[in-house]
Parts: structure tokens; sequence; C-alpha cells
């Protein structure tokens, strides 16, 4: 495998500027540079100096033999001045030498994966803490990178492990003398079926997406209802055009908040008519249902409550409007125009973020991960209904392959290009 460098301490100019090299050929490199390798793990500064005699910087150097490394390779770190002419000079004589390229986004963190210096799920989580915003997502992609997530499955696999290994004994050897007796199944079906409780549970929980994409409010109602100025006061910028002709606001639009440490996305929809000659206007009404069937929580501003499943808040807008009818009970009144009811709208909002929300002090899944462990789950909850040894064993293999995806021991082939090719150069 050819040995890479890069950059990983973030784009020059800055006070230093870390250069990473891994790969078989990099304590080569470091020799070749700096005129011999450090004892492993001890700082030394050394003259760096390029092919011909030049020098071109004064550095720490680093070396960390493989497997004992960050990536489980012979890795050296140069601690370098971080001007960008003196990283850029570096870079150039490091690539000059035979075996030696720059690094690919997430690389470093990929190899780390395949050399088992980390698992599926805690890169994964690293990619999160690189995006992280705000402080719970911090914490959450802190949790999953340093291995809570892979300590579930490894749990959940162990257990699974005692299960198959009773089973397998029972079809090889459950007619010999020395084995017989009670039929163990029913109490096997027994354990299979709490360990699948136990997954499902952990998967229904709400899911780490709506810490990192933040939660997905929709505004919602018919036309001419004041959702778009609503919108800008909570977006708190002219982001939706507002008029007094109903259908203005023909697409969605989504803006992204961030209050009081929680992302939110805000969308506005089209006002849902019932009938309109308006092509247009039509998409734009489909559009808005659709939307409405993605919402983590919907603003209804329509003058009847809300028709639909899961969290939602009634709203009364345009309260100071002439002739508006008075609220009814359980609406939240608004008057965007008096700046009435909106610290008290974000309130309630901030209230139902607390259950939408992953709890700050358990693991939370991503899609991926919660794809695995509800097959997981399914699997043994369909070998809790079998009366089948061999049936029974099955379901078990396959509860097994779907944990073992979860943290990359299987199966995970097609998510890795995905997955690295959002981290920056240098993971």
């Amino acid at each position: 495998m050819e040995t890479i460098f890069a950059v990983s301490s973030g784009a020059p100019p800055a006070a230093i500027a870390v250069l990473r090299i891994s790969g078989s050929a990099a304590f080569a490199a470091v020799q070749q540079l700096a005129g011999d390798v450090p004892a492993a793990r001890r700082a030394a500064l050394r003259t760096l100096c390029d092919g011909q005699g030049e020098p071109l910087d004064q550095a720490l150097v680093l070396c960390f033999p493989g497997p004992r490394s960050a990536t489980g390779e012979d890795l050296a770190e140069l601690h370098l001045h971080g001007g960008r002419a003196v990283a850029r000079a570096v870079e150039a004589a490091l690539a000059a030498l035979p075996g030696l390229r720059p690094a690919e986004a997430g690389e470093f963190t990929r190899r780390a994966l395949l050399n088992g210096r980390l698992d599926l799920s805690e890169a994964e989580g690293l990619g999160d803490l690189l995006m992280a915003e705000t402080e719970a997502q911090r914490r959450a992609a802190i949790r999953s990178a340093g291995g809570a997530v892979r300590r579930h499955a490894e749990d959940w696999t162990s257990r699974l492990l005692v299960l198959a290994a009773r089973i397998e004994a029972e079809l090889d050897h459950g007619d010999e003398d020395d084995v017989a007796g009670d039929d163990p199944l029913p109490a096997l079906r027994e354990a299979a079926a709490a360990l699948g409780e136990d997954i499902a549970g952990v998967a229904a929980r709400p899911p780490v997406e709506r810490l990192r994409d933040g939660l997905r409010v929709v505004l919602g109602g018919p036309p001419n209802a004041g959702k778009s100025t609503l919108f800008n006061a909570l977006a708190e910028r002219e982001a939706a055009i507002v008029s007094p002709i109903a259908g203005t606001t023909r697409d969605r639009i989504e803006v992204p908040v961030v209050r009081e440490g929680v992302a939110w996305l805000l969308v506005d929809t089209a006002g849902l008519a019932d009938d309109t000659d308006d092509p247009i206007e039509a998409i734009g009404v489909a559009r808005a249902r659709v939307a409405l069937a993605e919402a983590d929580l919907l603003l209804w501003l329509g003058d009847d409550p809300p028709a639909v499943e899961g969290a939602s808040l009634w709203v009364h807008a345009r309260a100071d409007a002439p002739g508006r009818s008075a609220p009814q009970a359980g609406q939240l009144v608004i008057s965007v125009q008096r700046g009435e009811g909106i610290d008290a709208l974000w309130a309630r909002m901030a209230e139902m973020a607390a259950t939408l929300l992953p709890p700050p002090d358990l693991v939370a899944l991503n899609a991926r991960q919660r794809g695995w462990c509800t097959a997981a789950a399914e699997a043994l909850l369909r070998s809790a209904t079998l009366d089948d040894p061999l049936l029974f064993a099955e379901e078990l293999r396959a509860a097994r392959r779907a944990l073992d995806a979860i943290t990359g021991r299987a199966g995970v082939e097609d998510v890795l290009d995905a997955l690295f090719g959002k981290f920056c150069i240098g993971k």
C-alpha cells in the first residue's frame, strides 16, 4: 500500500501545521528529510531539507511505529511552522520521494478502520465530530467516536453467541445420551425475544440525524394563513416573500437556525388549497404535503386543529388582523407585527425538542446503524416464534450478520466511499 501524507491540522496559515505521513515508507521519508529517525514517540527538533540539501524548515518530528499508531501503520508527524509556503515546500519534497503521494479525503481514518484501529461506527462518529456545530452534536459525536455504539453491538453479539452456541450444540449432539435432557428451545426462544426487544428499544430512540441535520419544523396551513410571515420571524430575516396575495409561496423554502444549542431546519410551504387550476400551485401543494409528512414538528396555522400524526403545535397567527376570529383552546397566539408570542412559541418548541432529540446520556444511532439494529431485532423476534431448531439457528445467524454490519465486520464496502468522501484531507 502506498505511503500517504497530508497536513492534518487544518489549512495554513496557522501557528503550527501538523503534517502526517502514514505507510511503510514513512520513516524512510523522515530520514530523507531530517537526516535520521528520532526514537519512537519522542519529539525531536530537526532541520528538514529537500533532495538538494536546501533547508525547508525547523520542525518537531515524532515517529509512531505500527501497529500502535493512529492508522495502524508506521506513522510520522512533522510539526512545521504554519505558513502556506512552508507546508507547500515540505509537501513538494515528500511528493518527490518514491512511493509517496498526497492523501485523499478521509484516507487516514479509512486506513485506521481497515487496520482495526477503530470500527465503522467510531469512524462515523468521527465524521460527525468534524462537522459538529452545536454542543449537542459534539456530545453525541464524541460518544459514538469513543465506541459507545460499538460497545452496545459487542454486548448484543456476546449475548447472541451464547444462544447460538447452545442451539448449535443441541443440533449437533442433542440425540446423544450424555447431553439428552429437557428441550432447551423454549428457554432459548425467551432469551432471543428479550435480546430482540432490547435492540429494538435502542433502535426506536430519536435518531442522531435530528441532532446533526436539525429538527425539521414545517409550517403548514391554508393559503394566506401567515406562514411566511411567521417563518421570517423565526428565521429573523426576510427569507420568504410575504404578500397578501394568496398562493405567493409556491415551493418549499428551508432555513437552518441554531437557537440555544439546538439545530432547527425551518421549512415554509405552499398553502394547502383544496382546488386550484394553476398547475404550478398544484405542484407546490403536493410538495407541501410531502413536507408535512416528513416533519419532526409541525406548526399548523389553520383555523381547524391539525389532522396529522406526530408532534405538532396549533398556532393562531395574525392575531392582530382586523376581523380575525378569537383563538381556540390549545392555540398559541402569535402577532408578528406586535412581536407577541414568538418567544412563547420558541419555548414550546424547545420543550418538545427534549422528547424529539436523542437523550444526552444515551447512545443515538444513525440511519444505517438503525437499519441494521432493526434487522437484527426482527430476526431475533422471528426466532422466538419458531419451533424448528434449524430455522431458529438460521435466524440467529441473520441477526449476527446484521450486528456485524453495524461495526463494519461485514457488508459495508458500499458505504465506505460515501462516508470518507465527507472527511477533510488529513483525517
